[in-house]
């Protein structure tokens, strides 16, 4: 169960403010080595910022990009925000890519960000915002339609029997061009989709107390299967892809489904996403160790001989604010709480790559894909990105 900070708000600010300072210079050591014209990084391997030759699935370059938007926002320093518009702008032809089901994770760390950062009468503003509905559009086209009226759902990469725990985080764009189309037709179908993809993804994915193996209040499986054949669809089974098994808790699906439905709460007000964001919630303060961070799988056999996934730690930062801001109470301080708790854990040297290291990325102990043993113990570029999205937002509170 996670304890409590044990750092004033004051203290952690401080230490958040030195930790922006060294990402800064880390990160700008990293731009010599991966300009714009070339394919971002995904891990480290030996301490050096690496990509595969061949990519399970290309999914992480919006996270290098957006982590220059987040420095360019909270430095103010014209650097800063010339580099993330020149390692963003390679990224606009995705947004017609129609093979992944990640194009959220590409345009709301980058193309957001920057139409976010421009004032409202920006003539510039327009060009943004039809990017991003344009990719928020041709990621809705990845639909699968369950039998008898049901919800449907975005599907994943594998093909249209599979939904992720992961896509849920990517509807966050089809939400945010809902809201930003002035087109009638986008906004309908568009919002439509967000919403029933994460009613499925509530649906099956977020498992409830029960009889069955498994079943335990806030437990998300990775990947729910549906028949594929024509004119069936009817849910066949749980599995995963980077999880132990379907029937345990990969951590970075958890930290996923909190964010996910804590931001499907915010865009729809429906009570039901803030009551699955708070089951997944529960279950990760009550299971994950003292410190916050998580193993990589809550069911992994040789606990605690297993990696970590700092990344996963990070996503939950960001999930439990965005989710204490939404709840009522007791809850809201008790995310609260847990949220900087996690965060004070992040910042310490256990985690933090220090200023005189060779280790290109900045936060240490992530864990990309256990099973086929890519990127383990190391840093990942989305573990970097959502661990500098957390202290952008604790440092902006306490402006």
């Amino acid at each position: 169960m996670i304890g409590r900070p044990t750092l004033s708000c004051e203290q952690l600010a401080l230490r958040a403010r030195s930790a922006i300072e060294q990402a800064a210079r880390r990160l700008q050591r990293t731009r010599a080595s991966w300009p714009p014209d070339r394919p971002a990084p995904v891990h480290t391997r030996g301490g050096r910022w690496y990509r595969p030759d061949n990519l399970w699935t290309d999914w992480t370059p919006g996270f290098y990009a957006g982590q220059m938007w987040i420095l360019a926002r909270l430095t103010g320093e014209s650097g800063w925000r010339a580099a993330a518009e020149a390692h963003t702008l390679p990224l606009k032809p995705r947004r017609f890519d129609r093979n992944v089901h990640d194009l959220g994770f590409i345009f709301l760390s980058t193309y957001r960000r920057w139409f976010d950062l421009l004032p409202a009468d920006d003539r510039s503003s327009e060009a943004l915002r039809e990017v991003l509905v344009t990719a928020a559009t041709v990621q809705s086209f990845r639909w699968r339609t369950l039998p008898g009226g049901g919800d449907g759902f975005v599907y994943s990469f594998n093909g249209p029997q599979s939904l992720f725990i992961d896509t849920l985080m990517n509807i966050r764009l089809l939400f945010w061009a809902a809201h930003h189309d002035e087109k009638t037709a986008a906004e309908g179908e568009v919002g439509r989709r967000a919403r029933e993809h994460a009613s499925t993804s509530l649906r099956y994915l977020v498992r409830r107390n029960g009889s069955a193996l498994g079943d335990e209040d806030g437990r998300v499986a990775h990947e729910a299967i549906f028949n594929a054949e024509p004119g069936r669809g009817e849910f066949r089974c749980l599995s995963t892809q980077q999880g132990y098994s379907p029937f345990t808790t990969w951590s970075r699906g958890l930290a996923w489904a909190i964010y996910g439905f804590a931001d499907a709460h915010a865009w729809t007000a429906a009570p039901e996403f803030l009551e699955g964001a708070e089951r997944c919630a529960g279950y990760f303060l009550s299971h994950t160790p003292e410190d916050g961070v998580p193993y990589w799988d809550y069911g992994a056999p040789r606990i605690p001989d297993e990696p970590l996934d700092s990344s996963a730690a990070a996503i939950a930062v960001c999930g439990l604010r965005l989710l204490a801001r939404q709840a009522v109470g007791a809850g809201a301080d008790r995310y609260r709480m847990a949220a900087a708790r996690i965060l004070e854990t992040l910042l310490s040297e256990k985690f933090l790559s220090r200023p005189d290291s060779a280790e290109e990325g900045i936060l240490l102990h992530g864990t990309y894909h256990r099973p086929r043993n890519w990127g383990v113990d190391c840093s990942v570029m989305w573990g970097d990105y959502f661990f500098l999205e957390a202290l952008e937002g604790l440092l902006l509170d306490a402006a």
